[in-house]
């Protein structure tokens, strides 16, 4: 048997140095406090005291809990806002592909947004969302249509979130679109051209097909994060907006663990809203599979 020599395991042991600060803070940041909420998801707990054992209690709670299915229905209300926004920056940069002046200005003022506070900015919007003297009525009375104080009405309240979501995301979704549209080879539009292609069929059979993986991409990770959206729905609407109509699943998770200090019955939310994100996502993946082809 062929030995190692000295230097060949001074350089296997210096690989494994490198890669124990990600593997610890994973295990240890990661996988740890999913499997004690896992476990906390069995418990009465208060987050500080002992944990006691109560079975599928909490989850028997959950299924019965009216908030908690409010909660899931604006999670999954405002997360229609993920195609729009998709077709919104797509749109966006096939207009900054065109090559027309000024077009690294624009890539900056759109993904100003995106490198931003979350916080300052849903205190931006909160502002300008304000019934009285919010920049949004203030434009609707320019055109003679008085606005809604948009924040503290139920039938609004999604809506203005969602909007503020969007935008917020826009510049990050255009730069990917962007980078793929340049990526795609000039011989297939020159081709499609010679064929007499028009700018639909072109954009439906070369541009759509060739962009489709970052589609994938943000269609994924948008799930994931419109699953989990907190921020805005806290700092916006404090209280869960009228009759808890801009709740989210982690907003009431939140509120359950550190409000009401049921930490055992928050765990169980978050297996539950983790459960769903990962059959969300597996479906996306087939879906994908399914759907995938290349341009002859």
């Amino acid at each position: 048997m062929k030995t190692k020599s000295k230097l060949y395991r001074k350089e296997m042991y210096n690989g494994y140095l490198f890669i124990l600060p990600p593997v610890l803070g994973f295990l240890l940041f990661g996988l740890f406090p999913v499997v004690y909420s896992f476990y906390g998801s069995f418990t009465d707990w208060d987050g500080l005291g002992h944990m006691d054992f109560i079975g599928l209690d909490n989850y028997k709670d959950i299924f019965t809990d009216e908030l908690f299915y409010k909660a899931m229905f604006n999670t999954l209300f405002m997360m229609l806002g993920i195609p729009v926004g998709i077709f919104l920056s797509l749109m966006l940069a096939l207009g900054l592909n065109r090559g027309i002046p000024g077009t690294t200005v624009f890539r900056v003022v759109y993904y100003i947004p995106v490198i931003s506070s979350l916080a300052a900015i849903s205190i931006l919007w909160q502002w300008a969302y304000n019934g009285d003297y919010g920049l949004v009525n203030q434009f609707l009375d320019l055109f003679g249509i008085k606005g809604p104080n948009w924040l503290m009405d139920k039938y609004t309240v999604k809506p203005a979130i969602m909007i503020m979501a969007i935008w917020k995301g826009l510049g990050f979704s255009m730069l990917l679109y962007l980078a793929a549209l340049q990526s795609i080879p000039k011989d297939y539009y020159e081709a499609a051209q010679l064929d007499g292609a028009n700018a639909l069929q072109t954009l439906r059979k070369i541009t759509w097909p060739m962009v489709k993986p970052v589609t994938f991409f943000i269609v994924v990770t948008s799930i994931i994060g419109g699953s989990q959206i907190f921020i805005e729905v806290n700092i916006m609407t404090s209280t869960g907006g009228p009759e808890y109509s801009s709740a989210s699943v982690v907003f009431y998770v939140f509120q359950k663990a550190f409000g009401n200090l049921q930490m055992g019955y928050a765990s169980a939310m978050t297996v539950i809203l983790g459960m769903f994100i990962f059959i969300v996502t597996l479906i996306q993946f087939k879906m994908n599979e399914r759907t995938s082809y290349d341009i002859d």
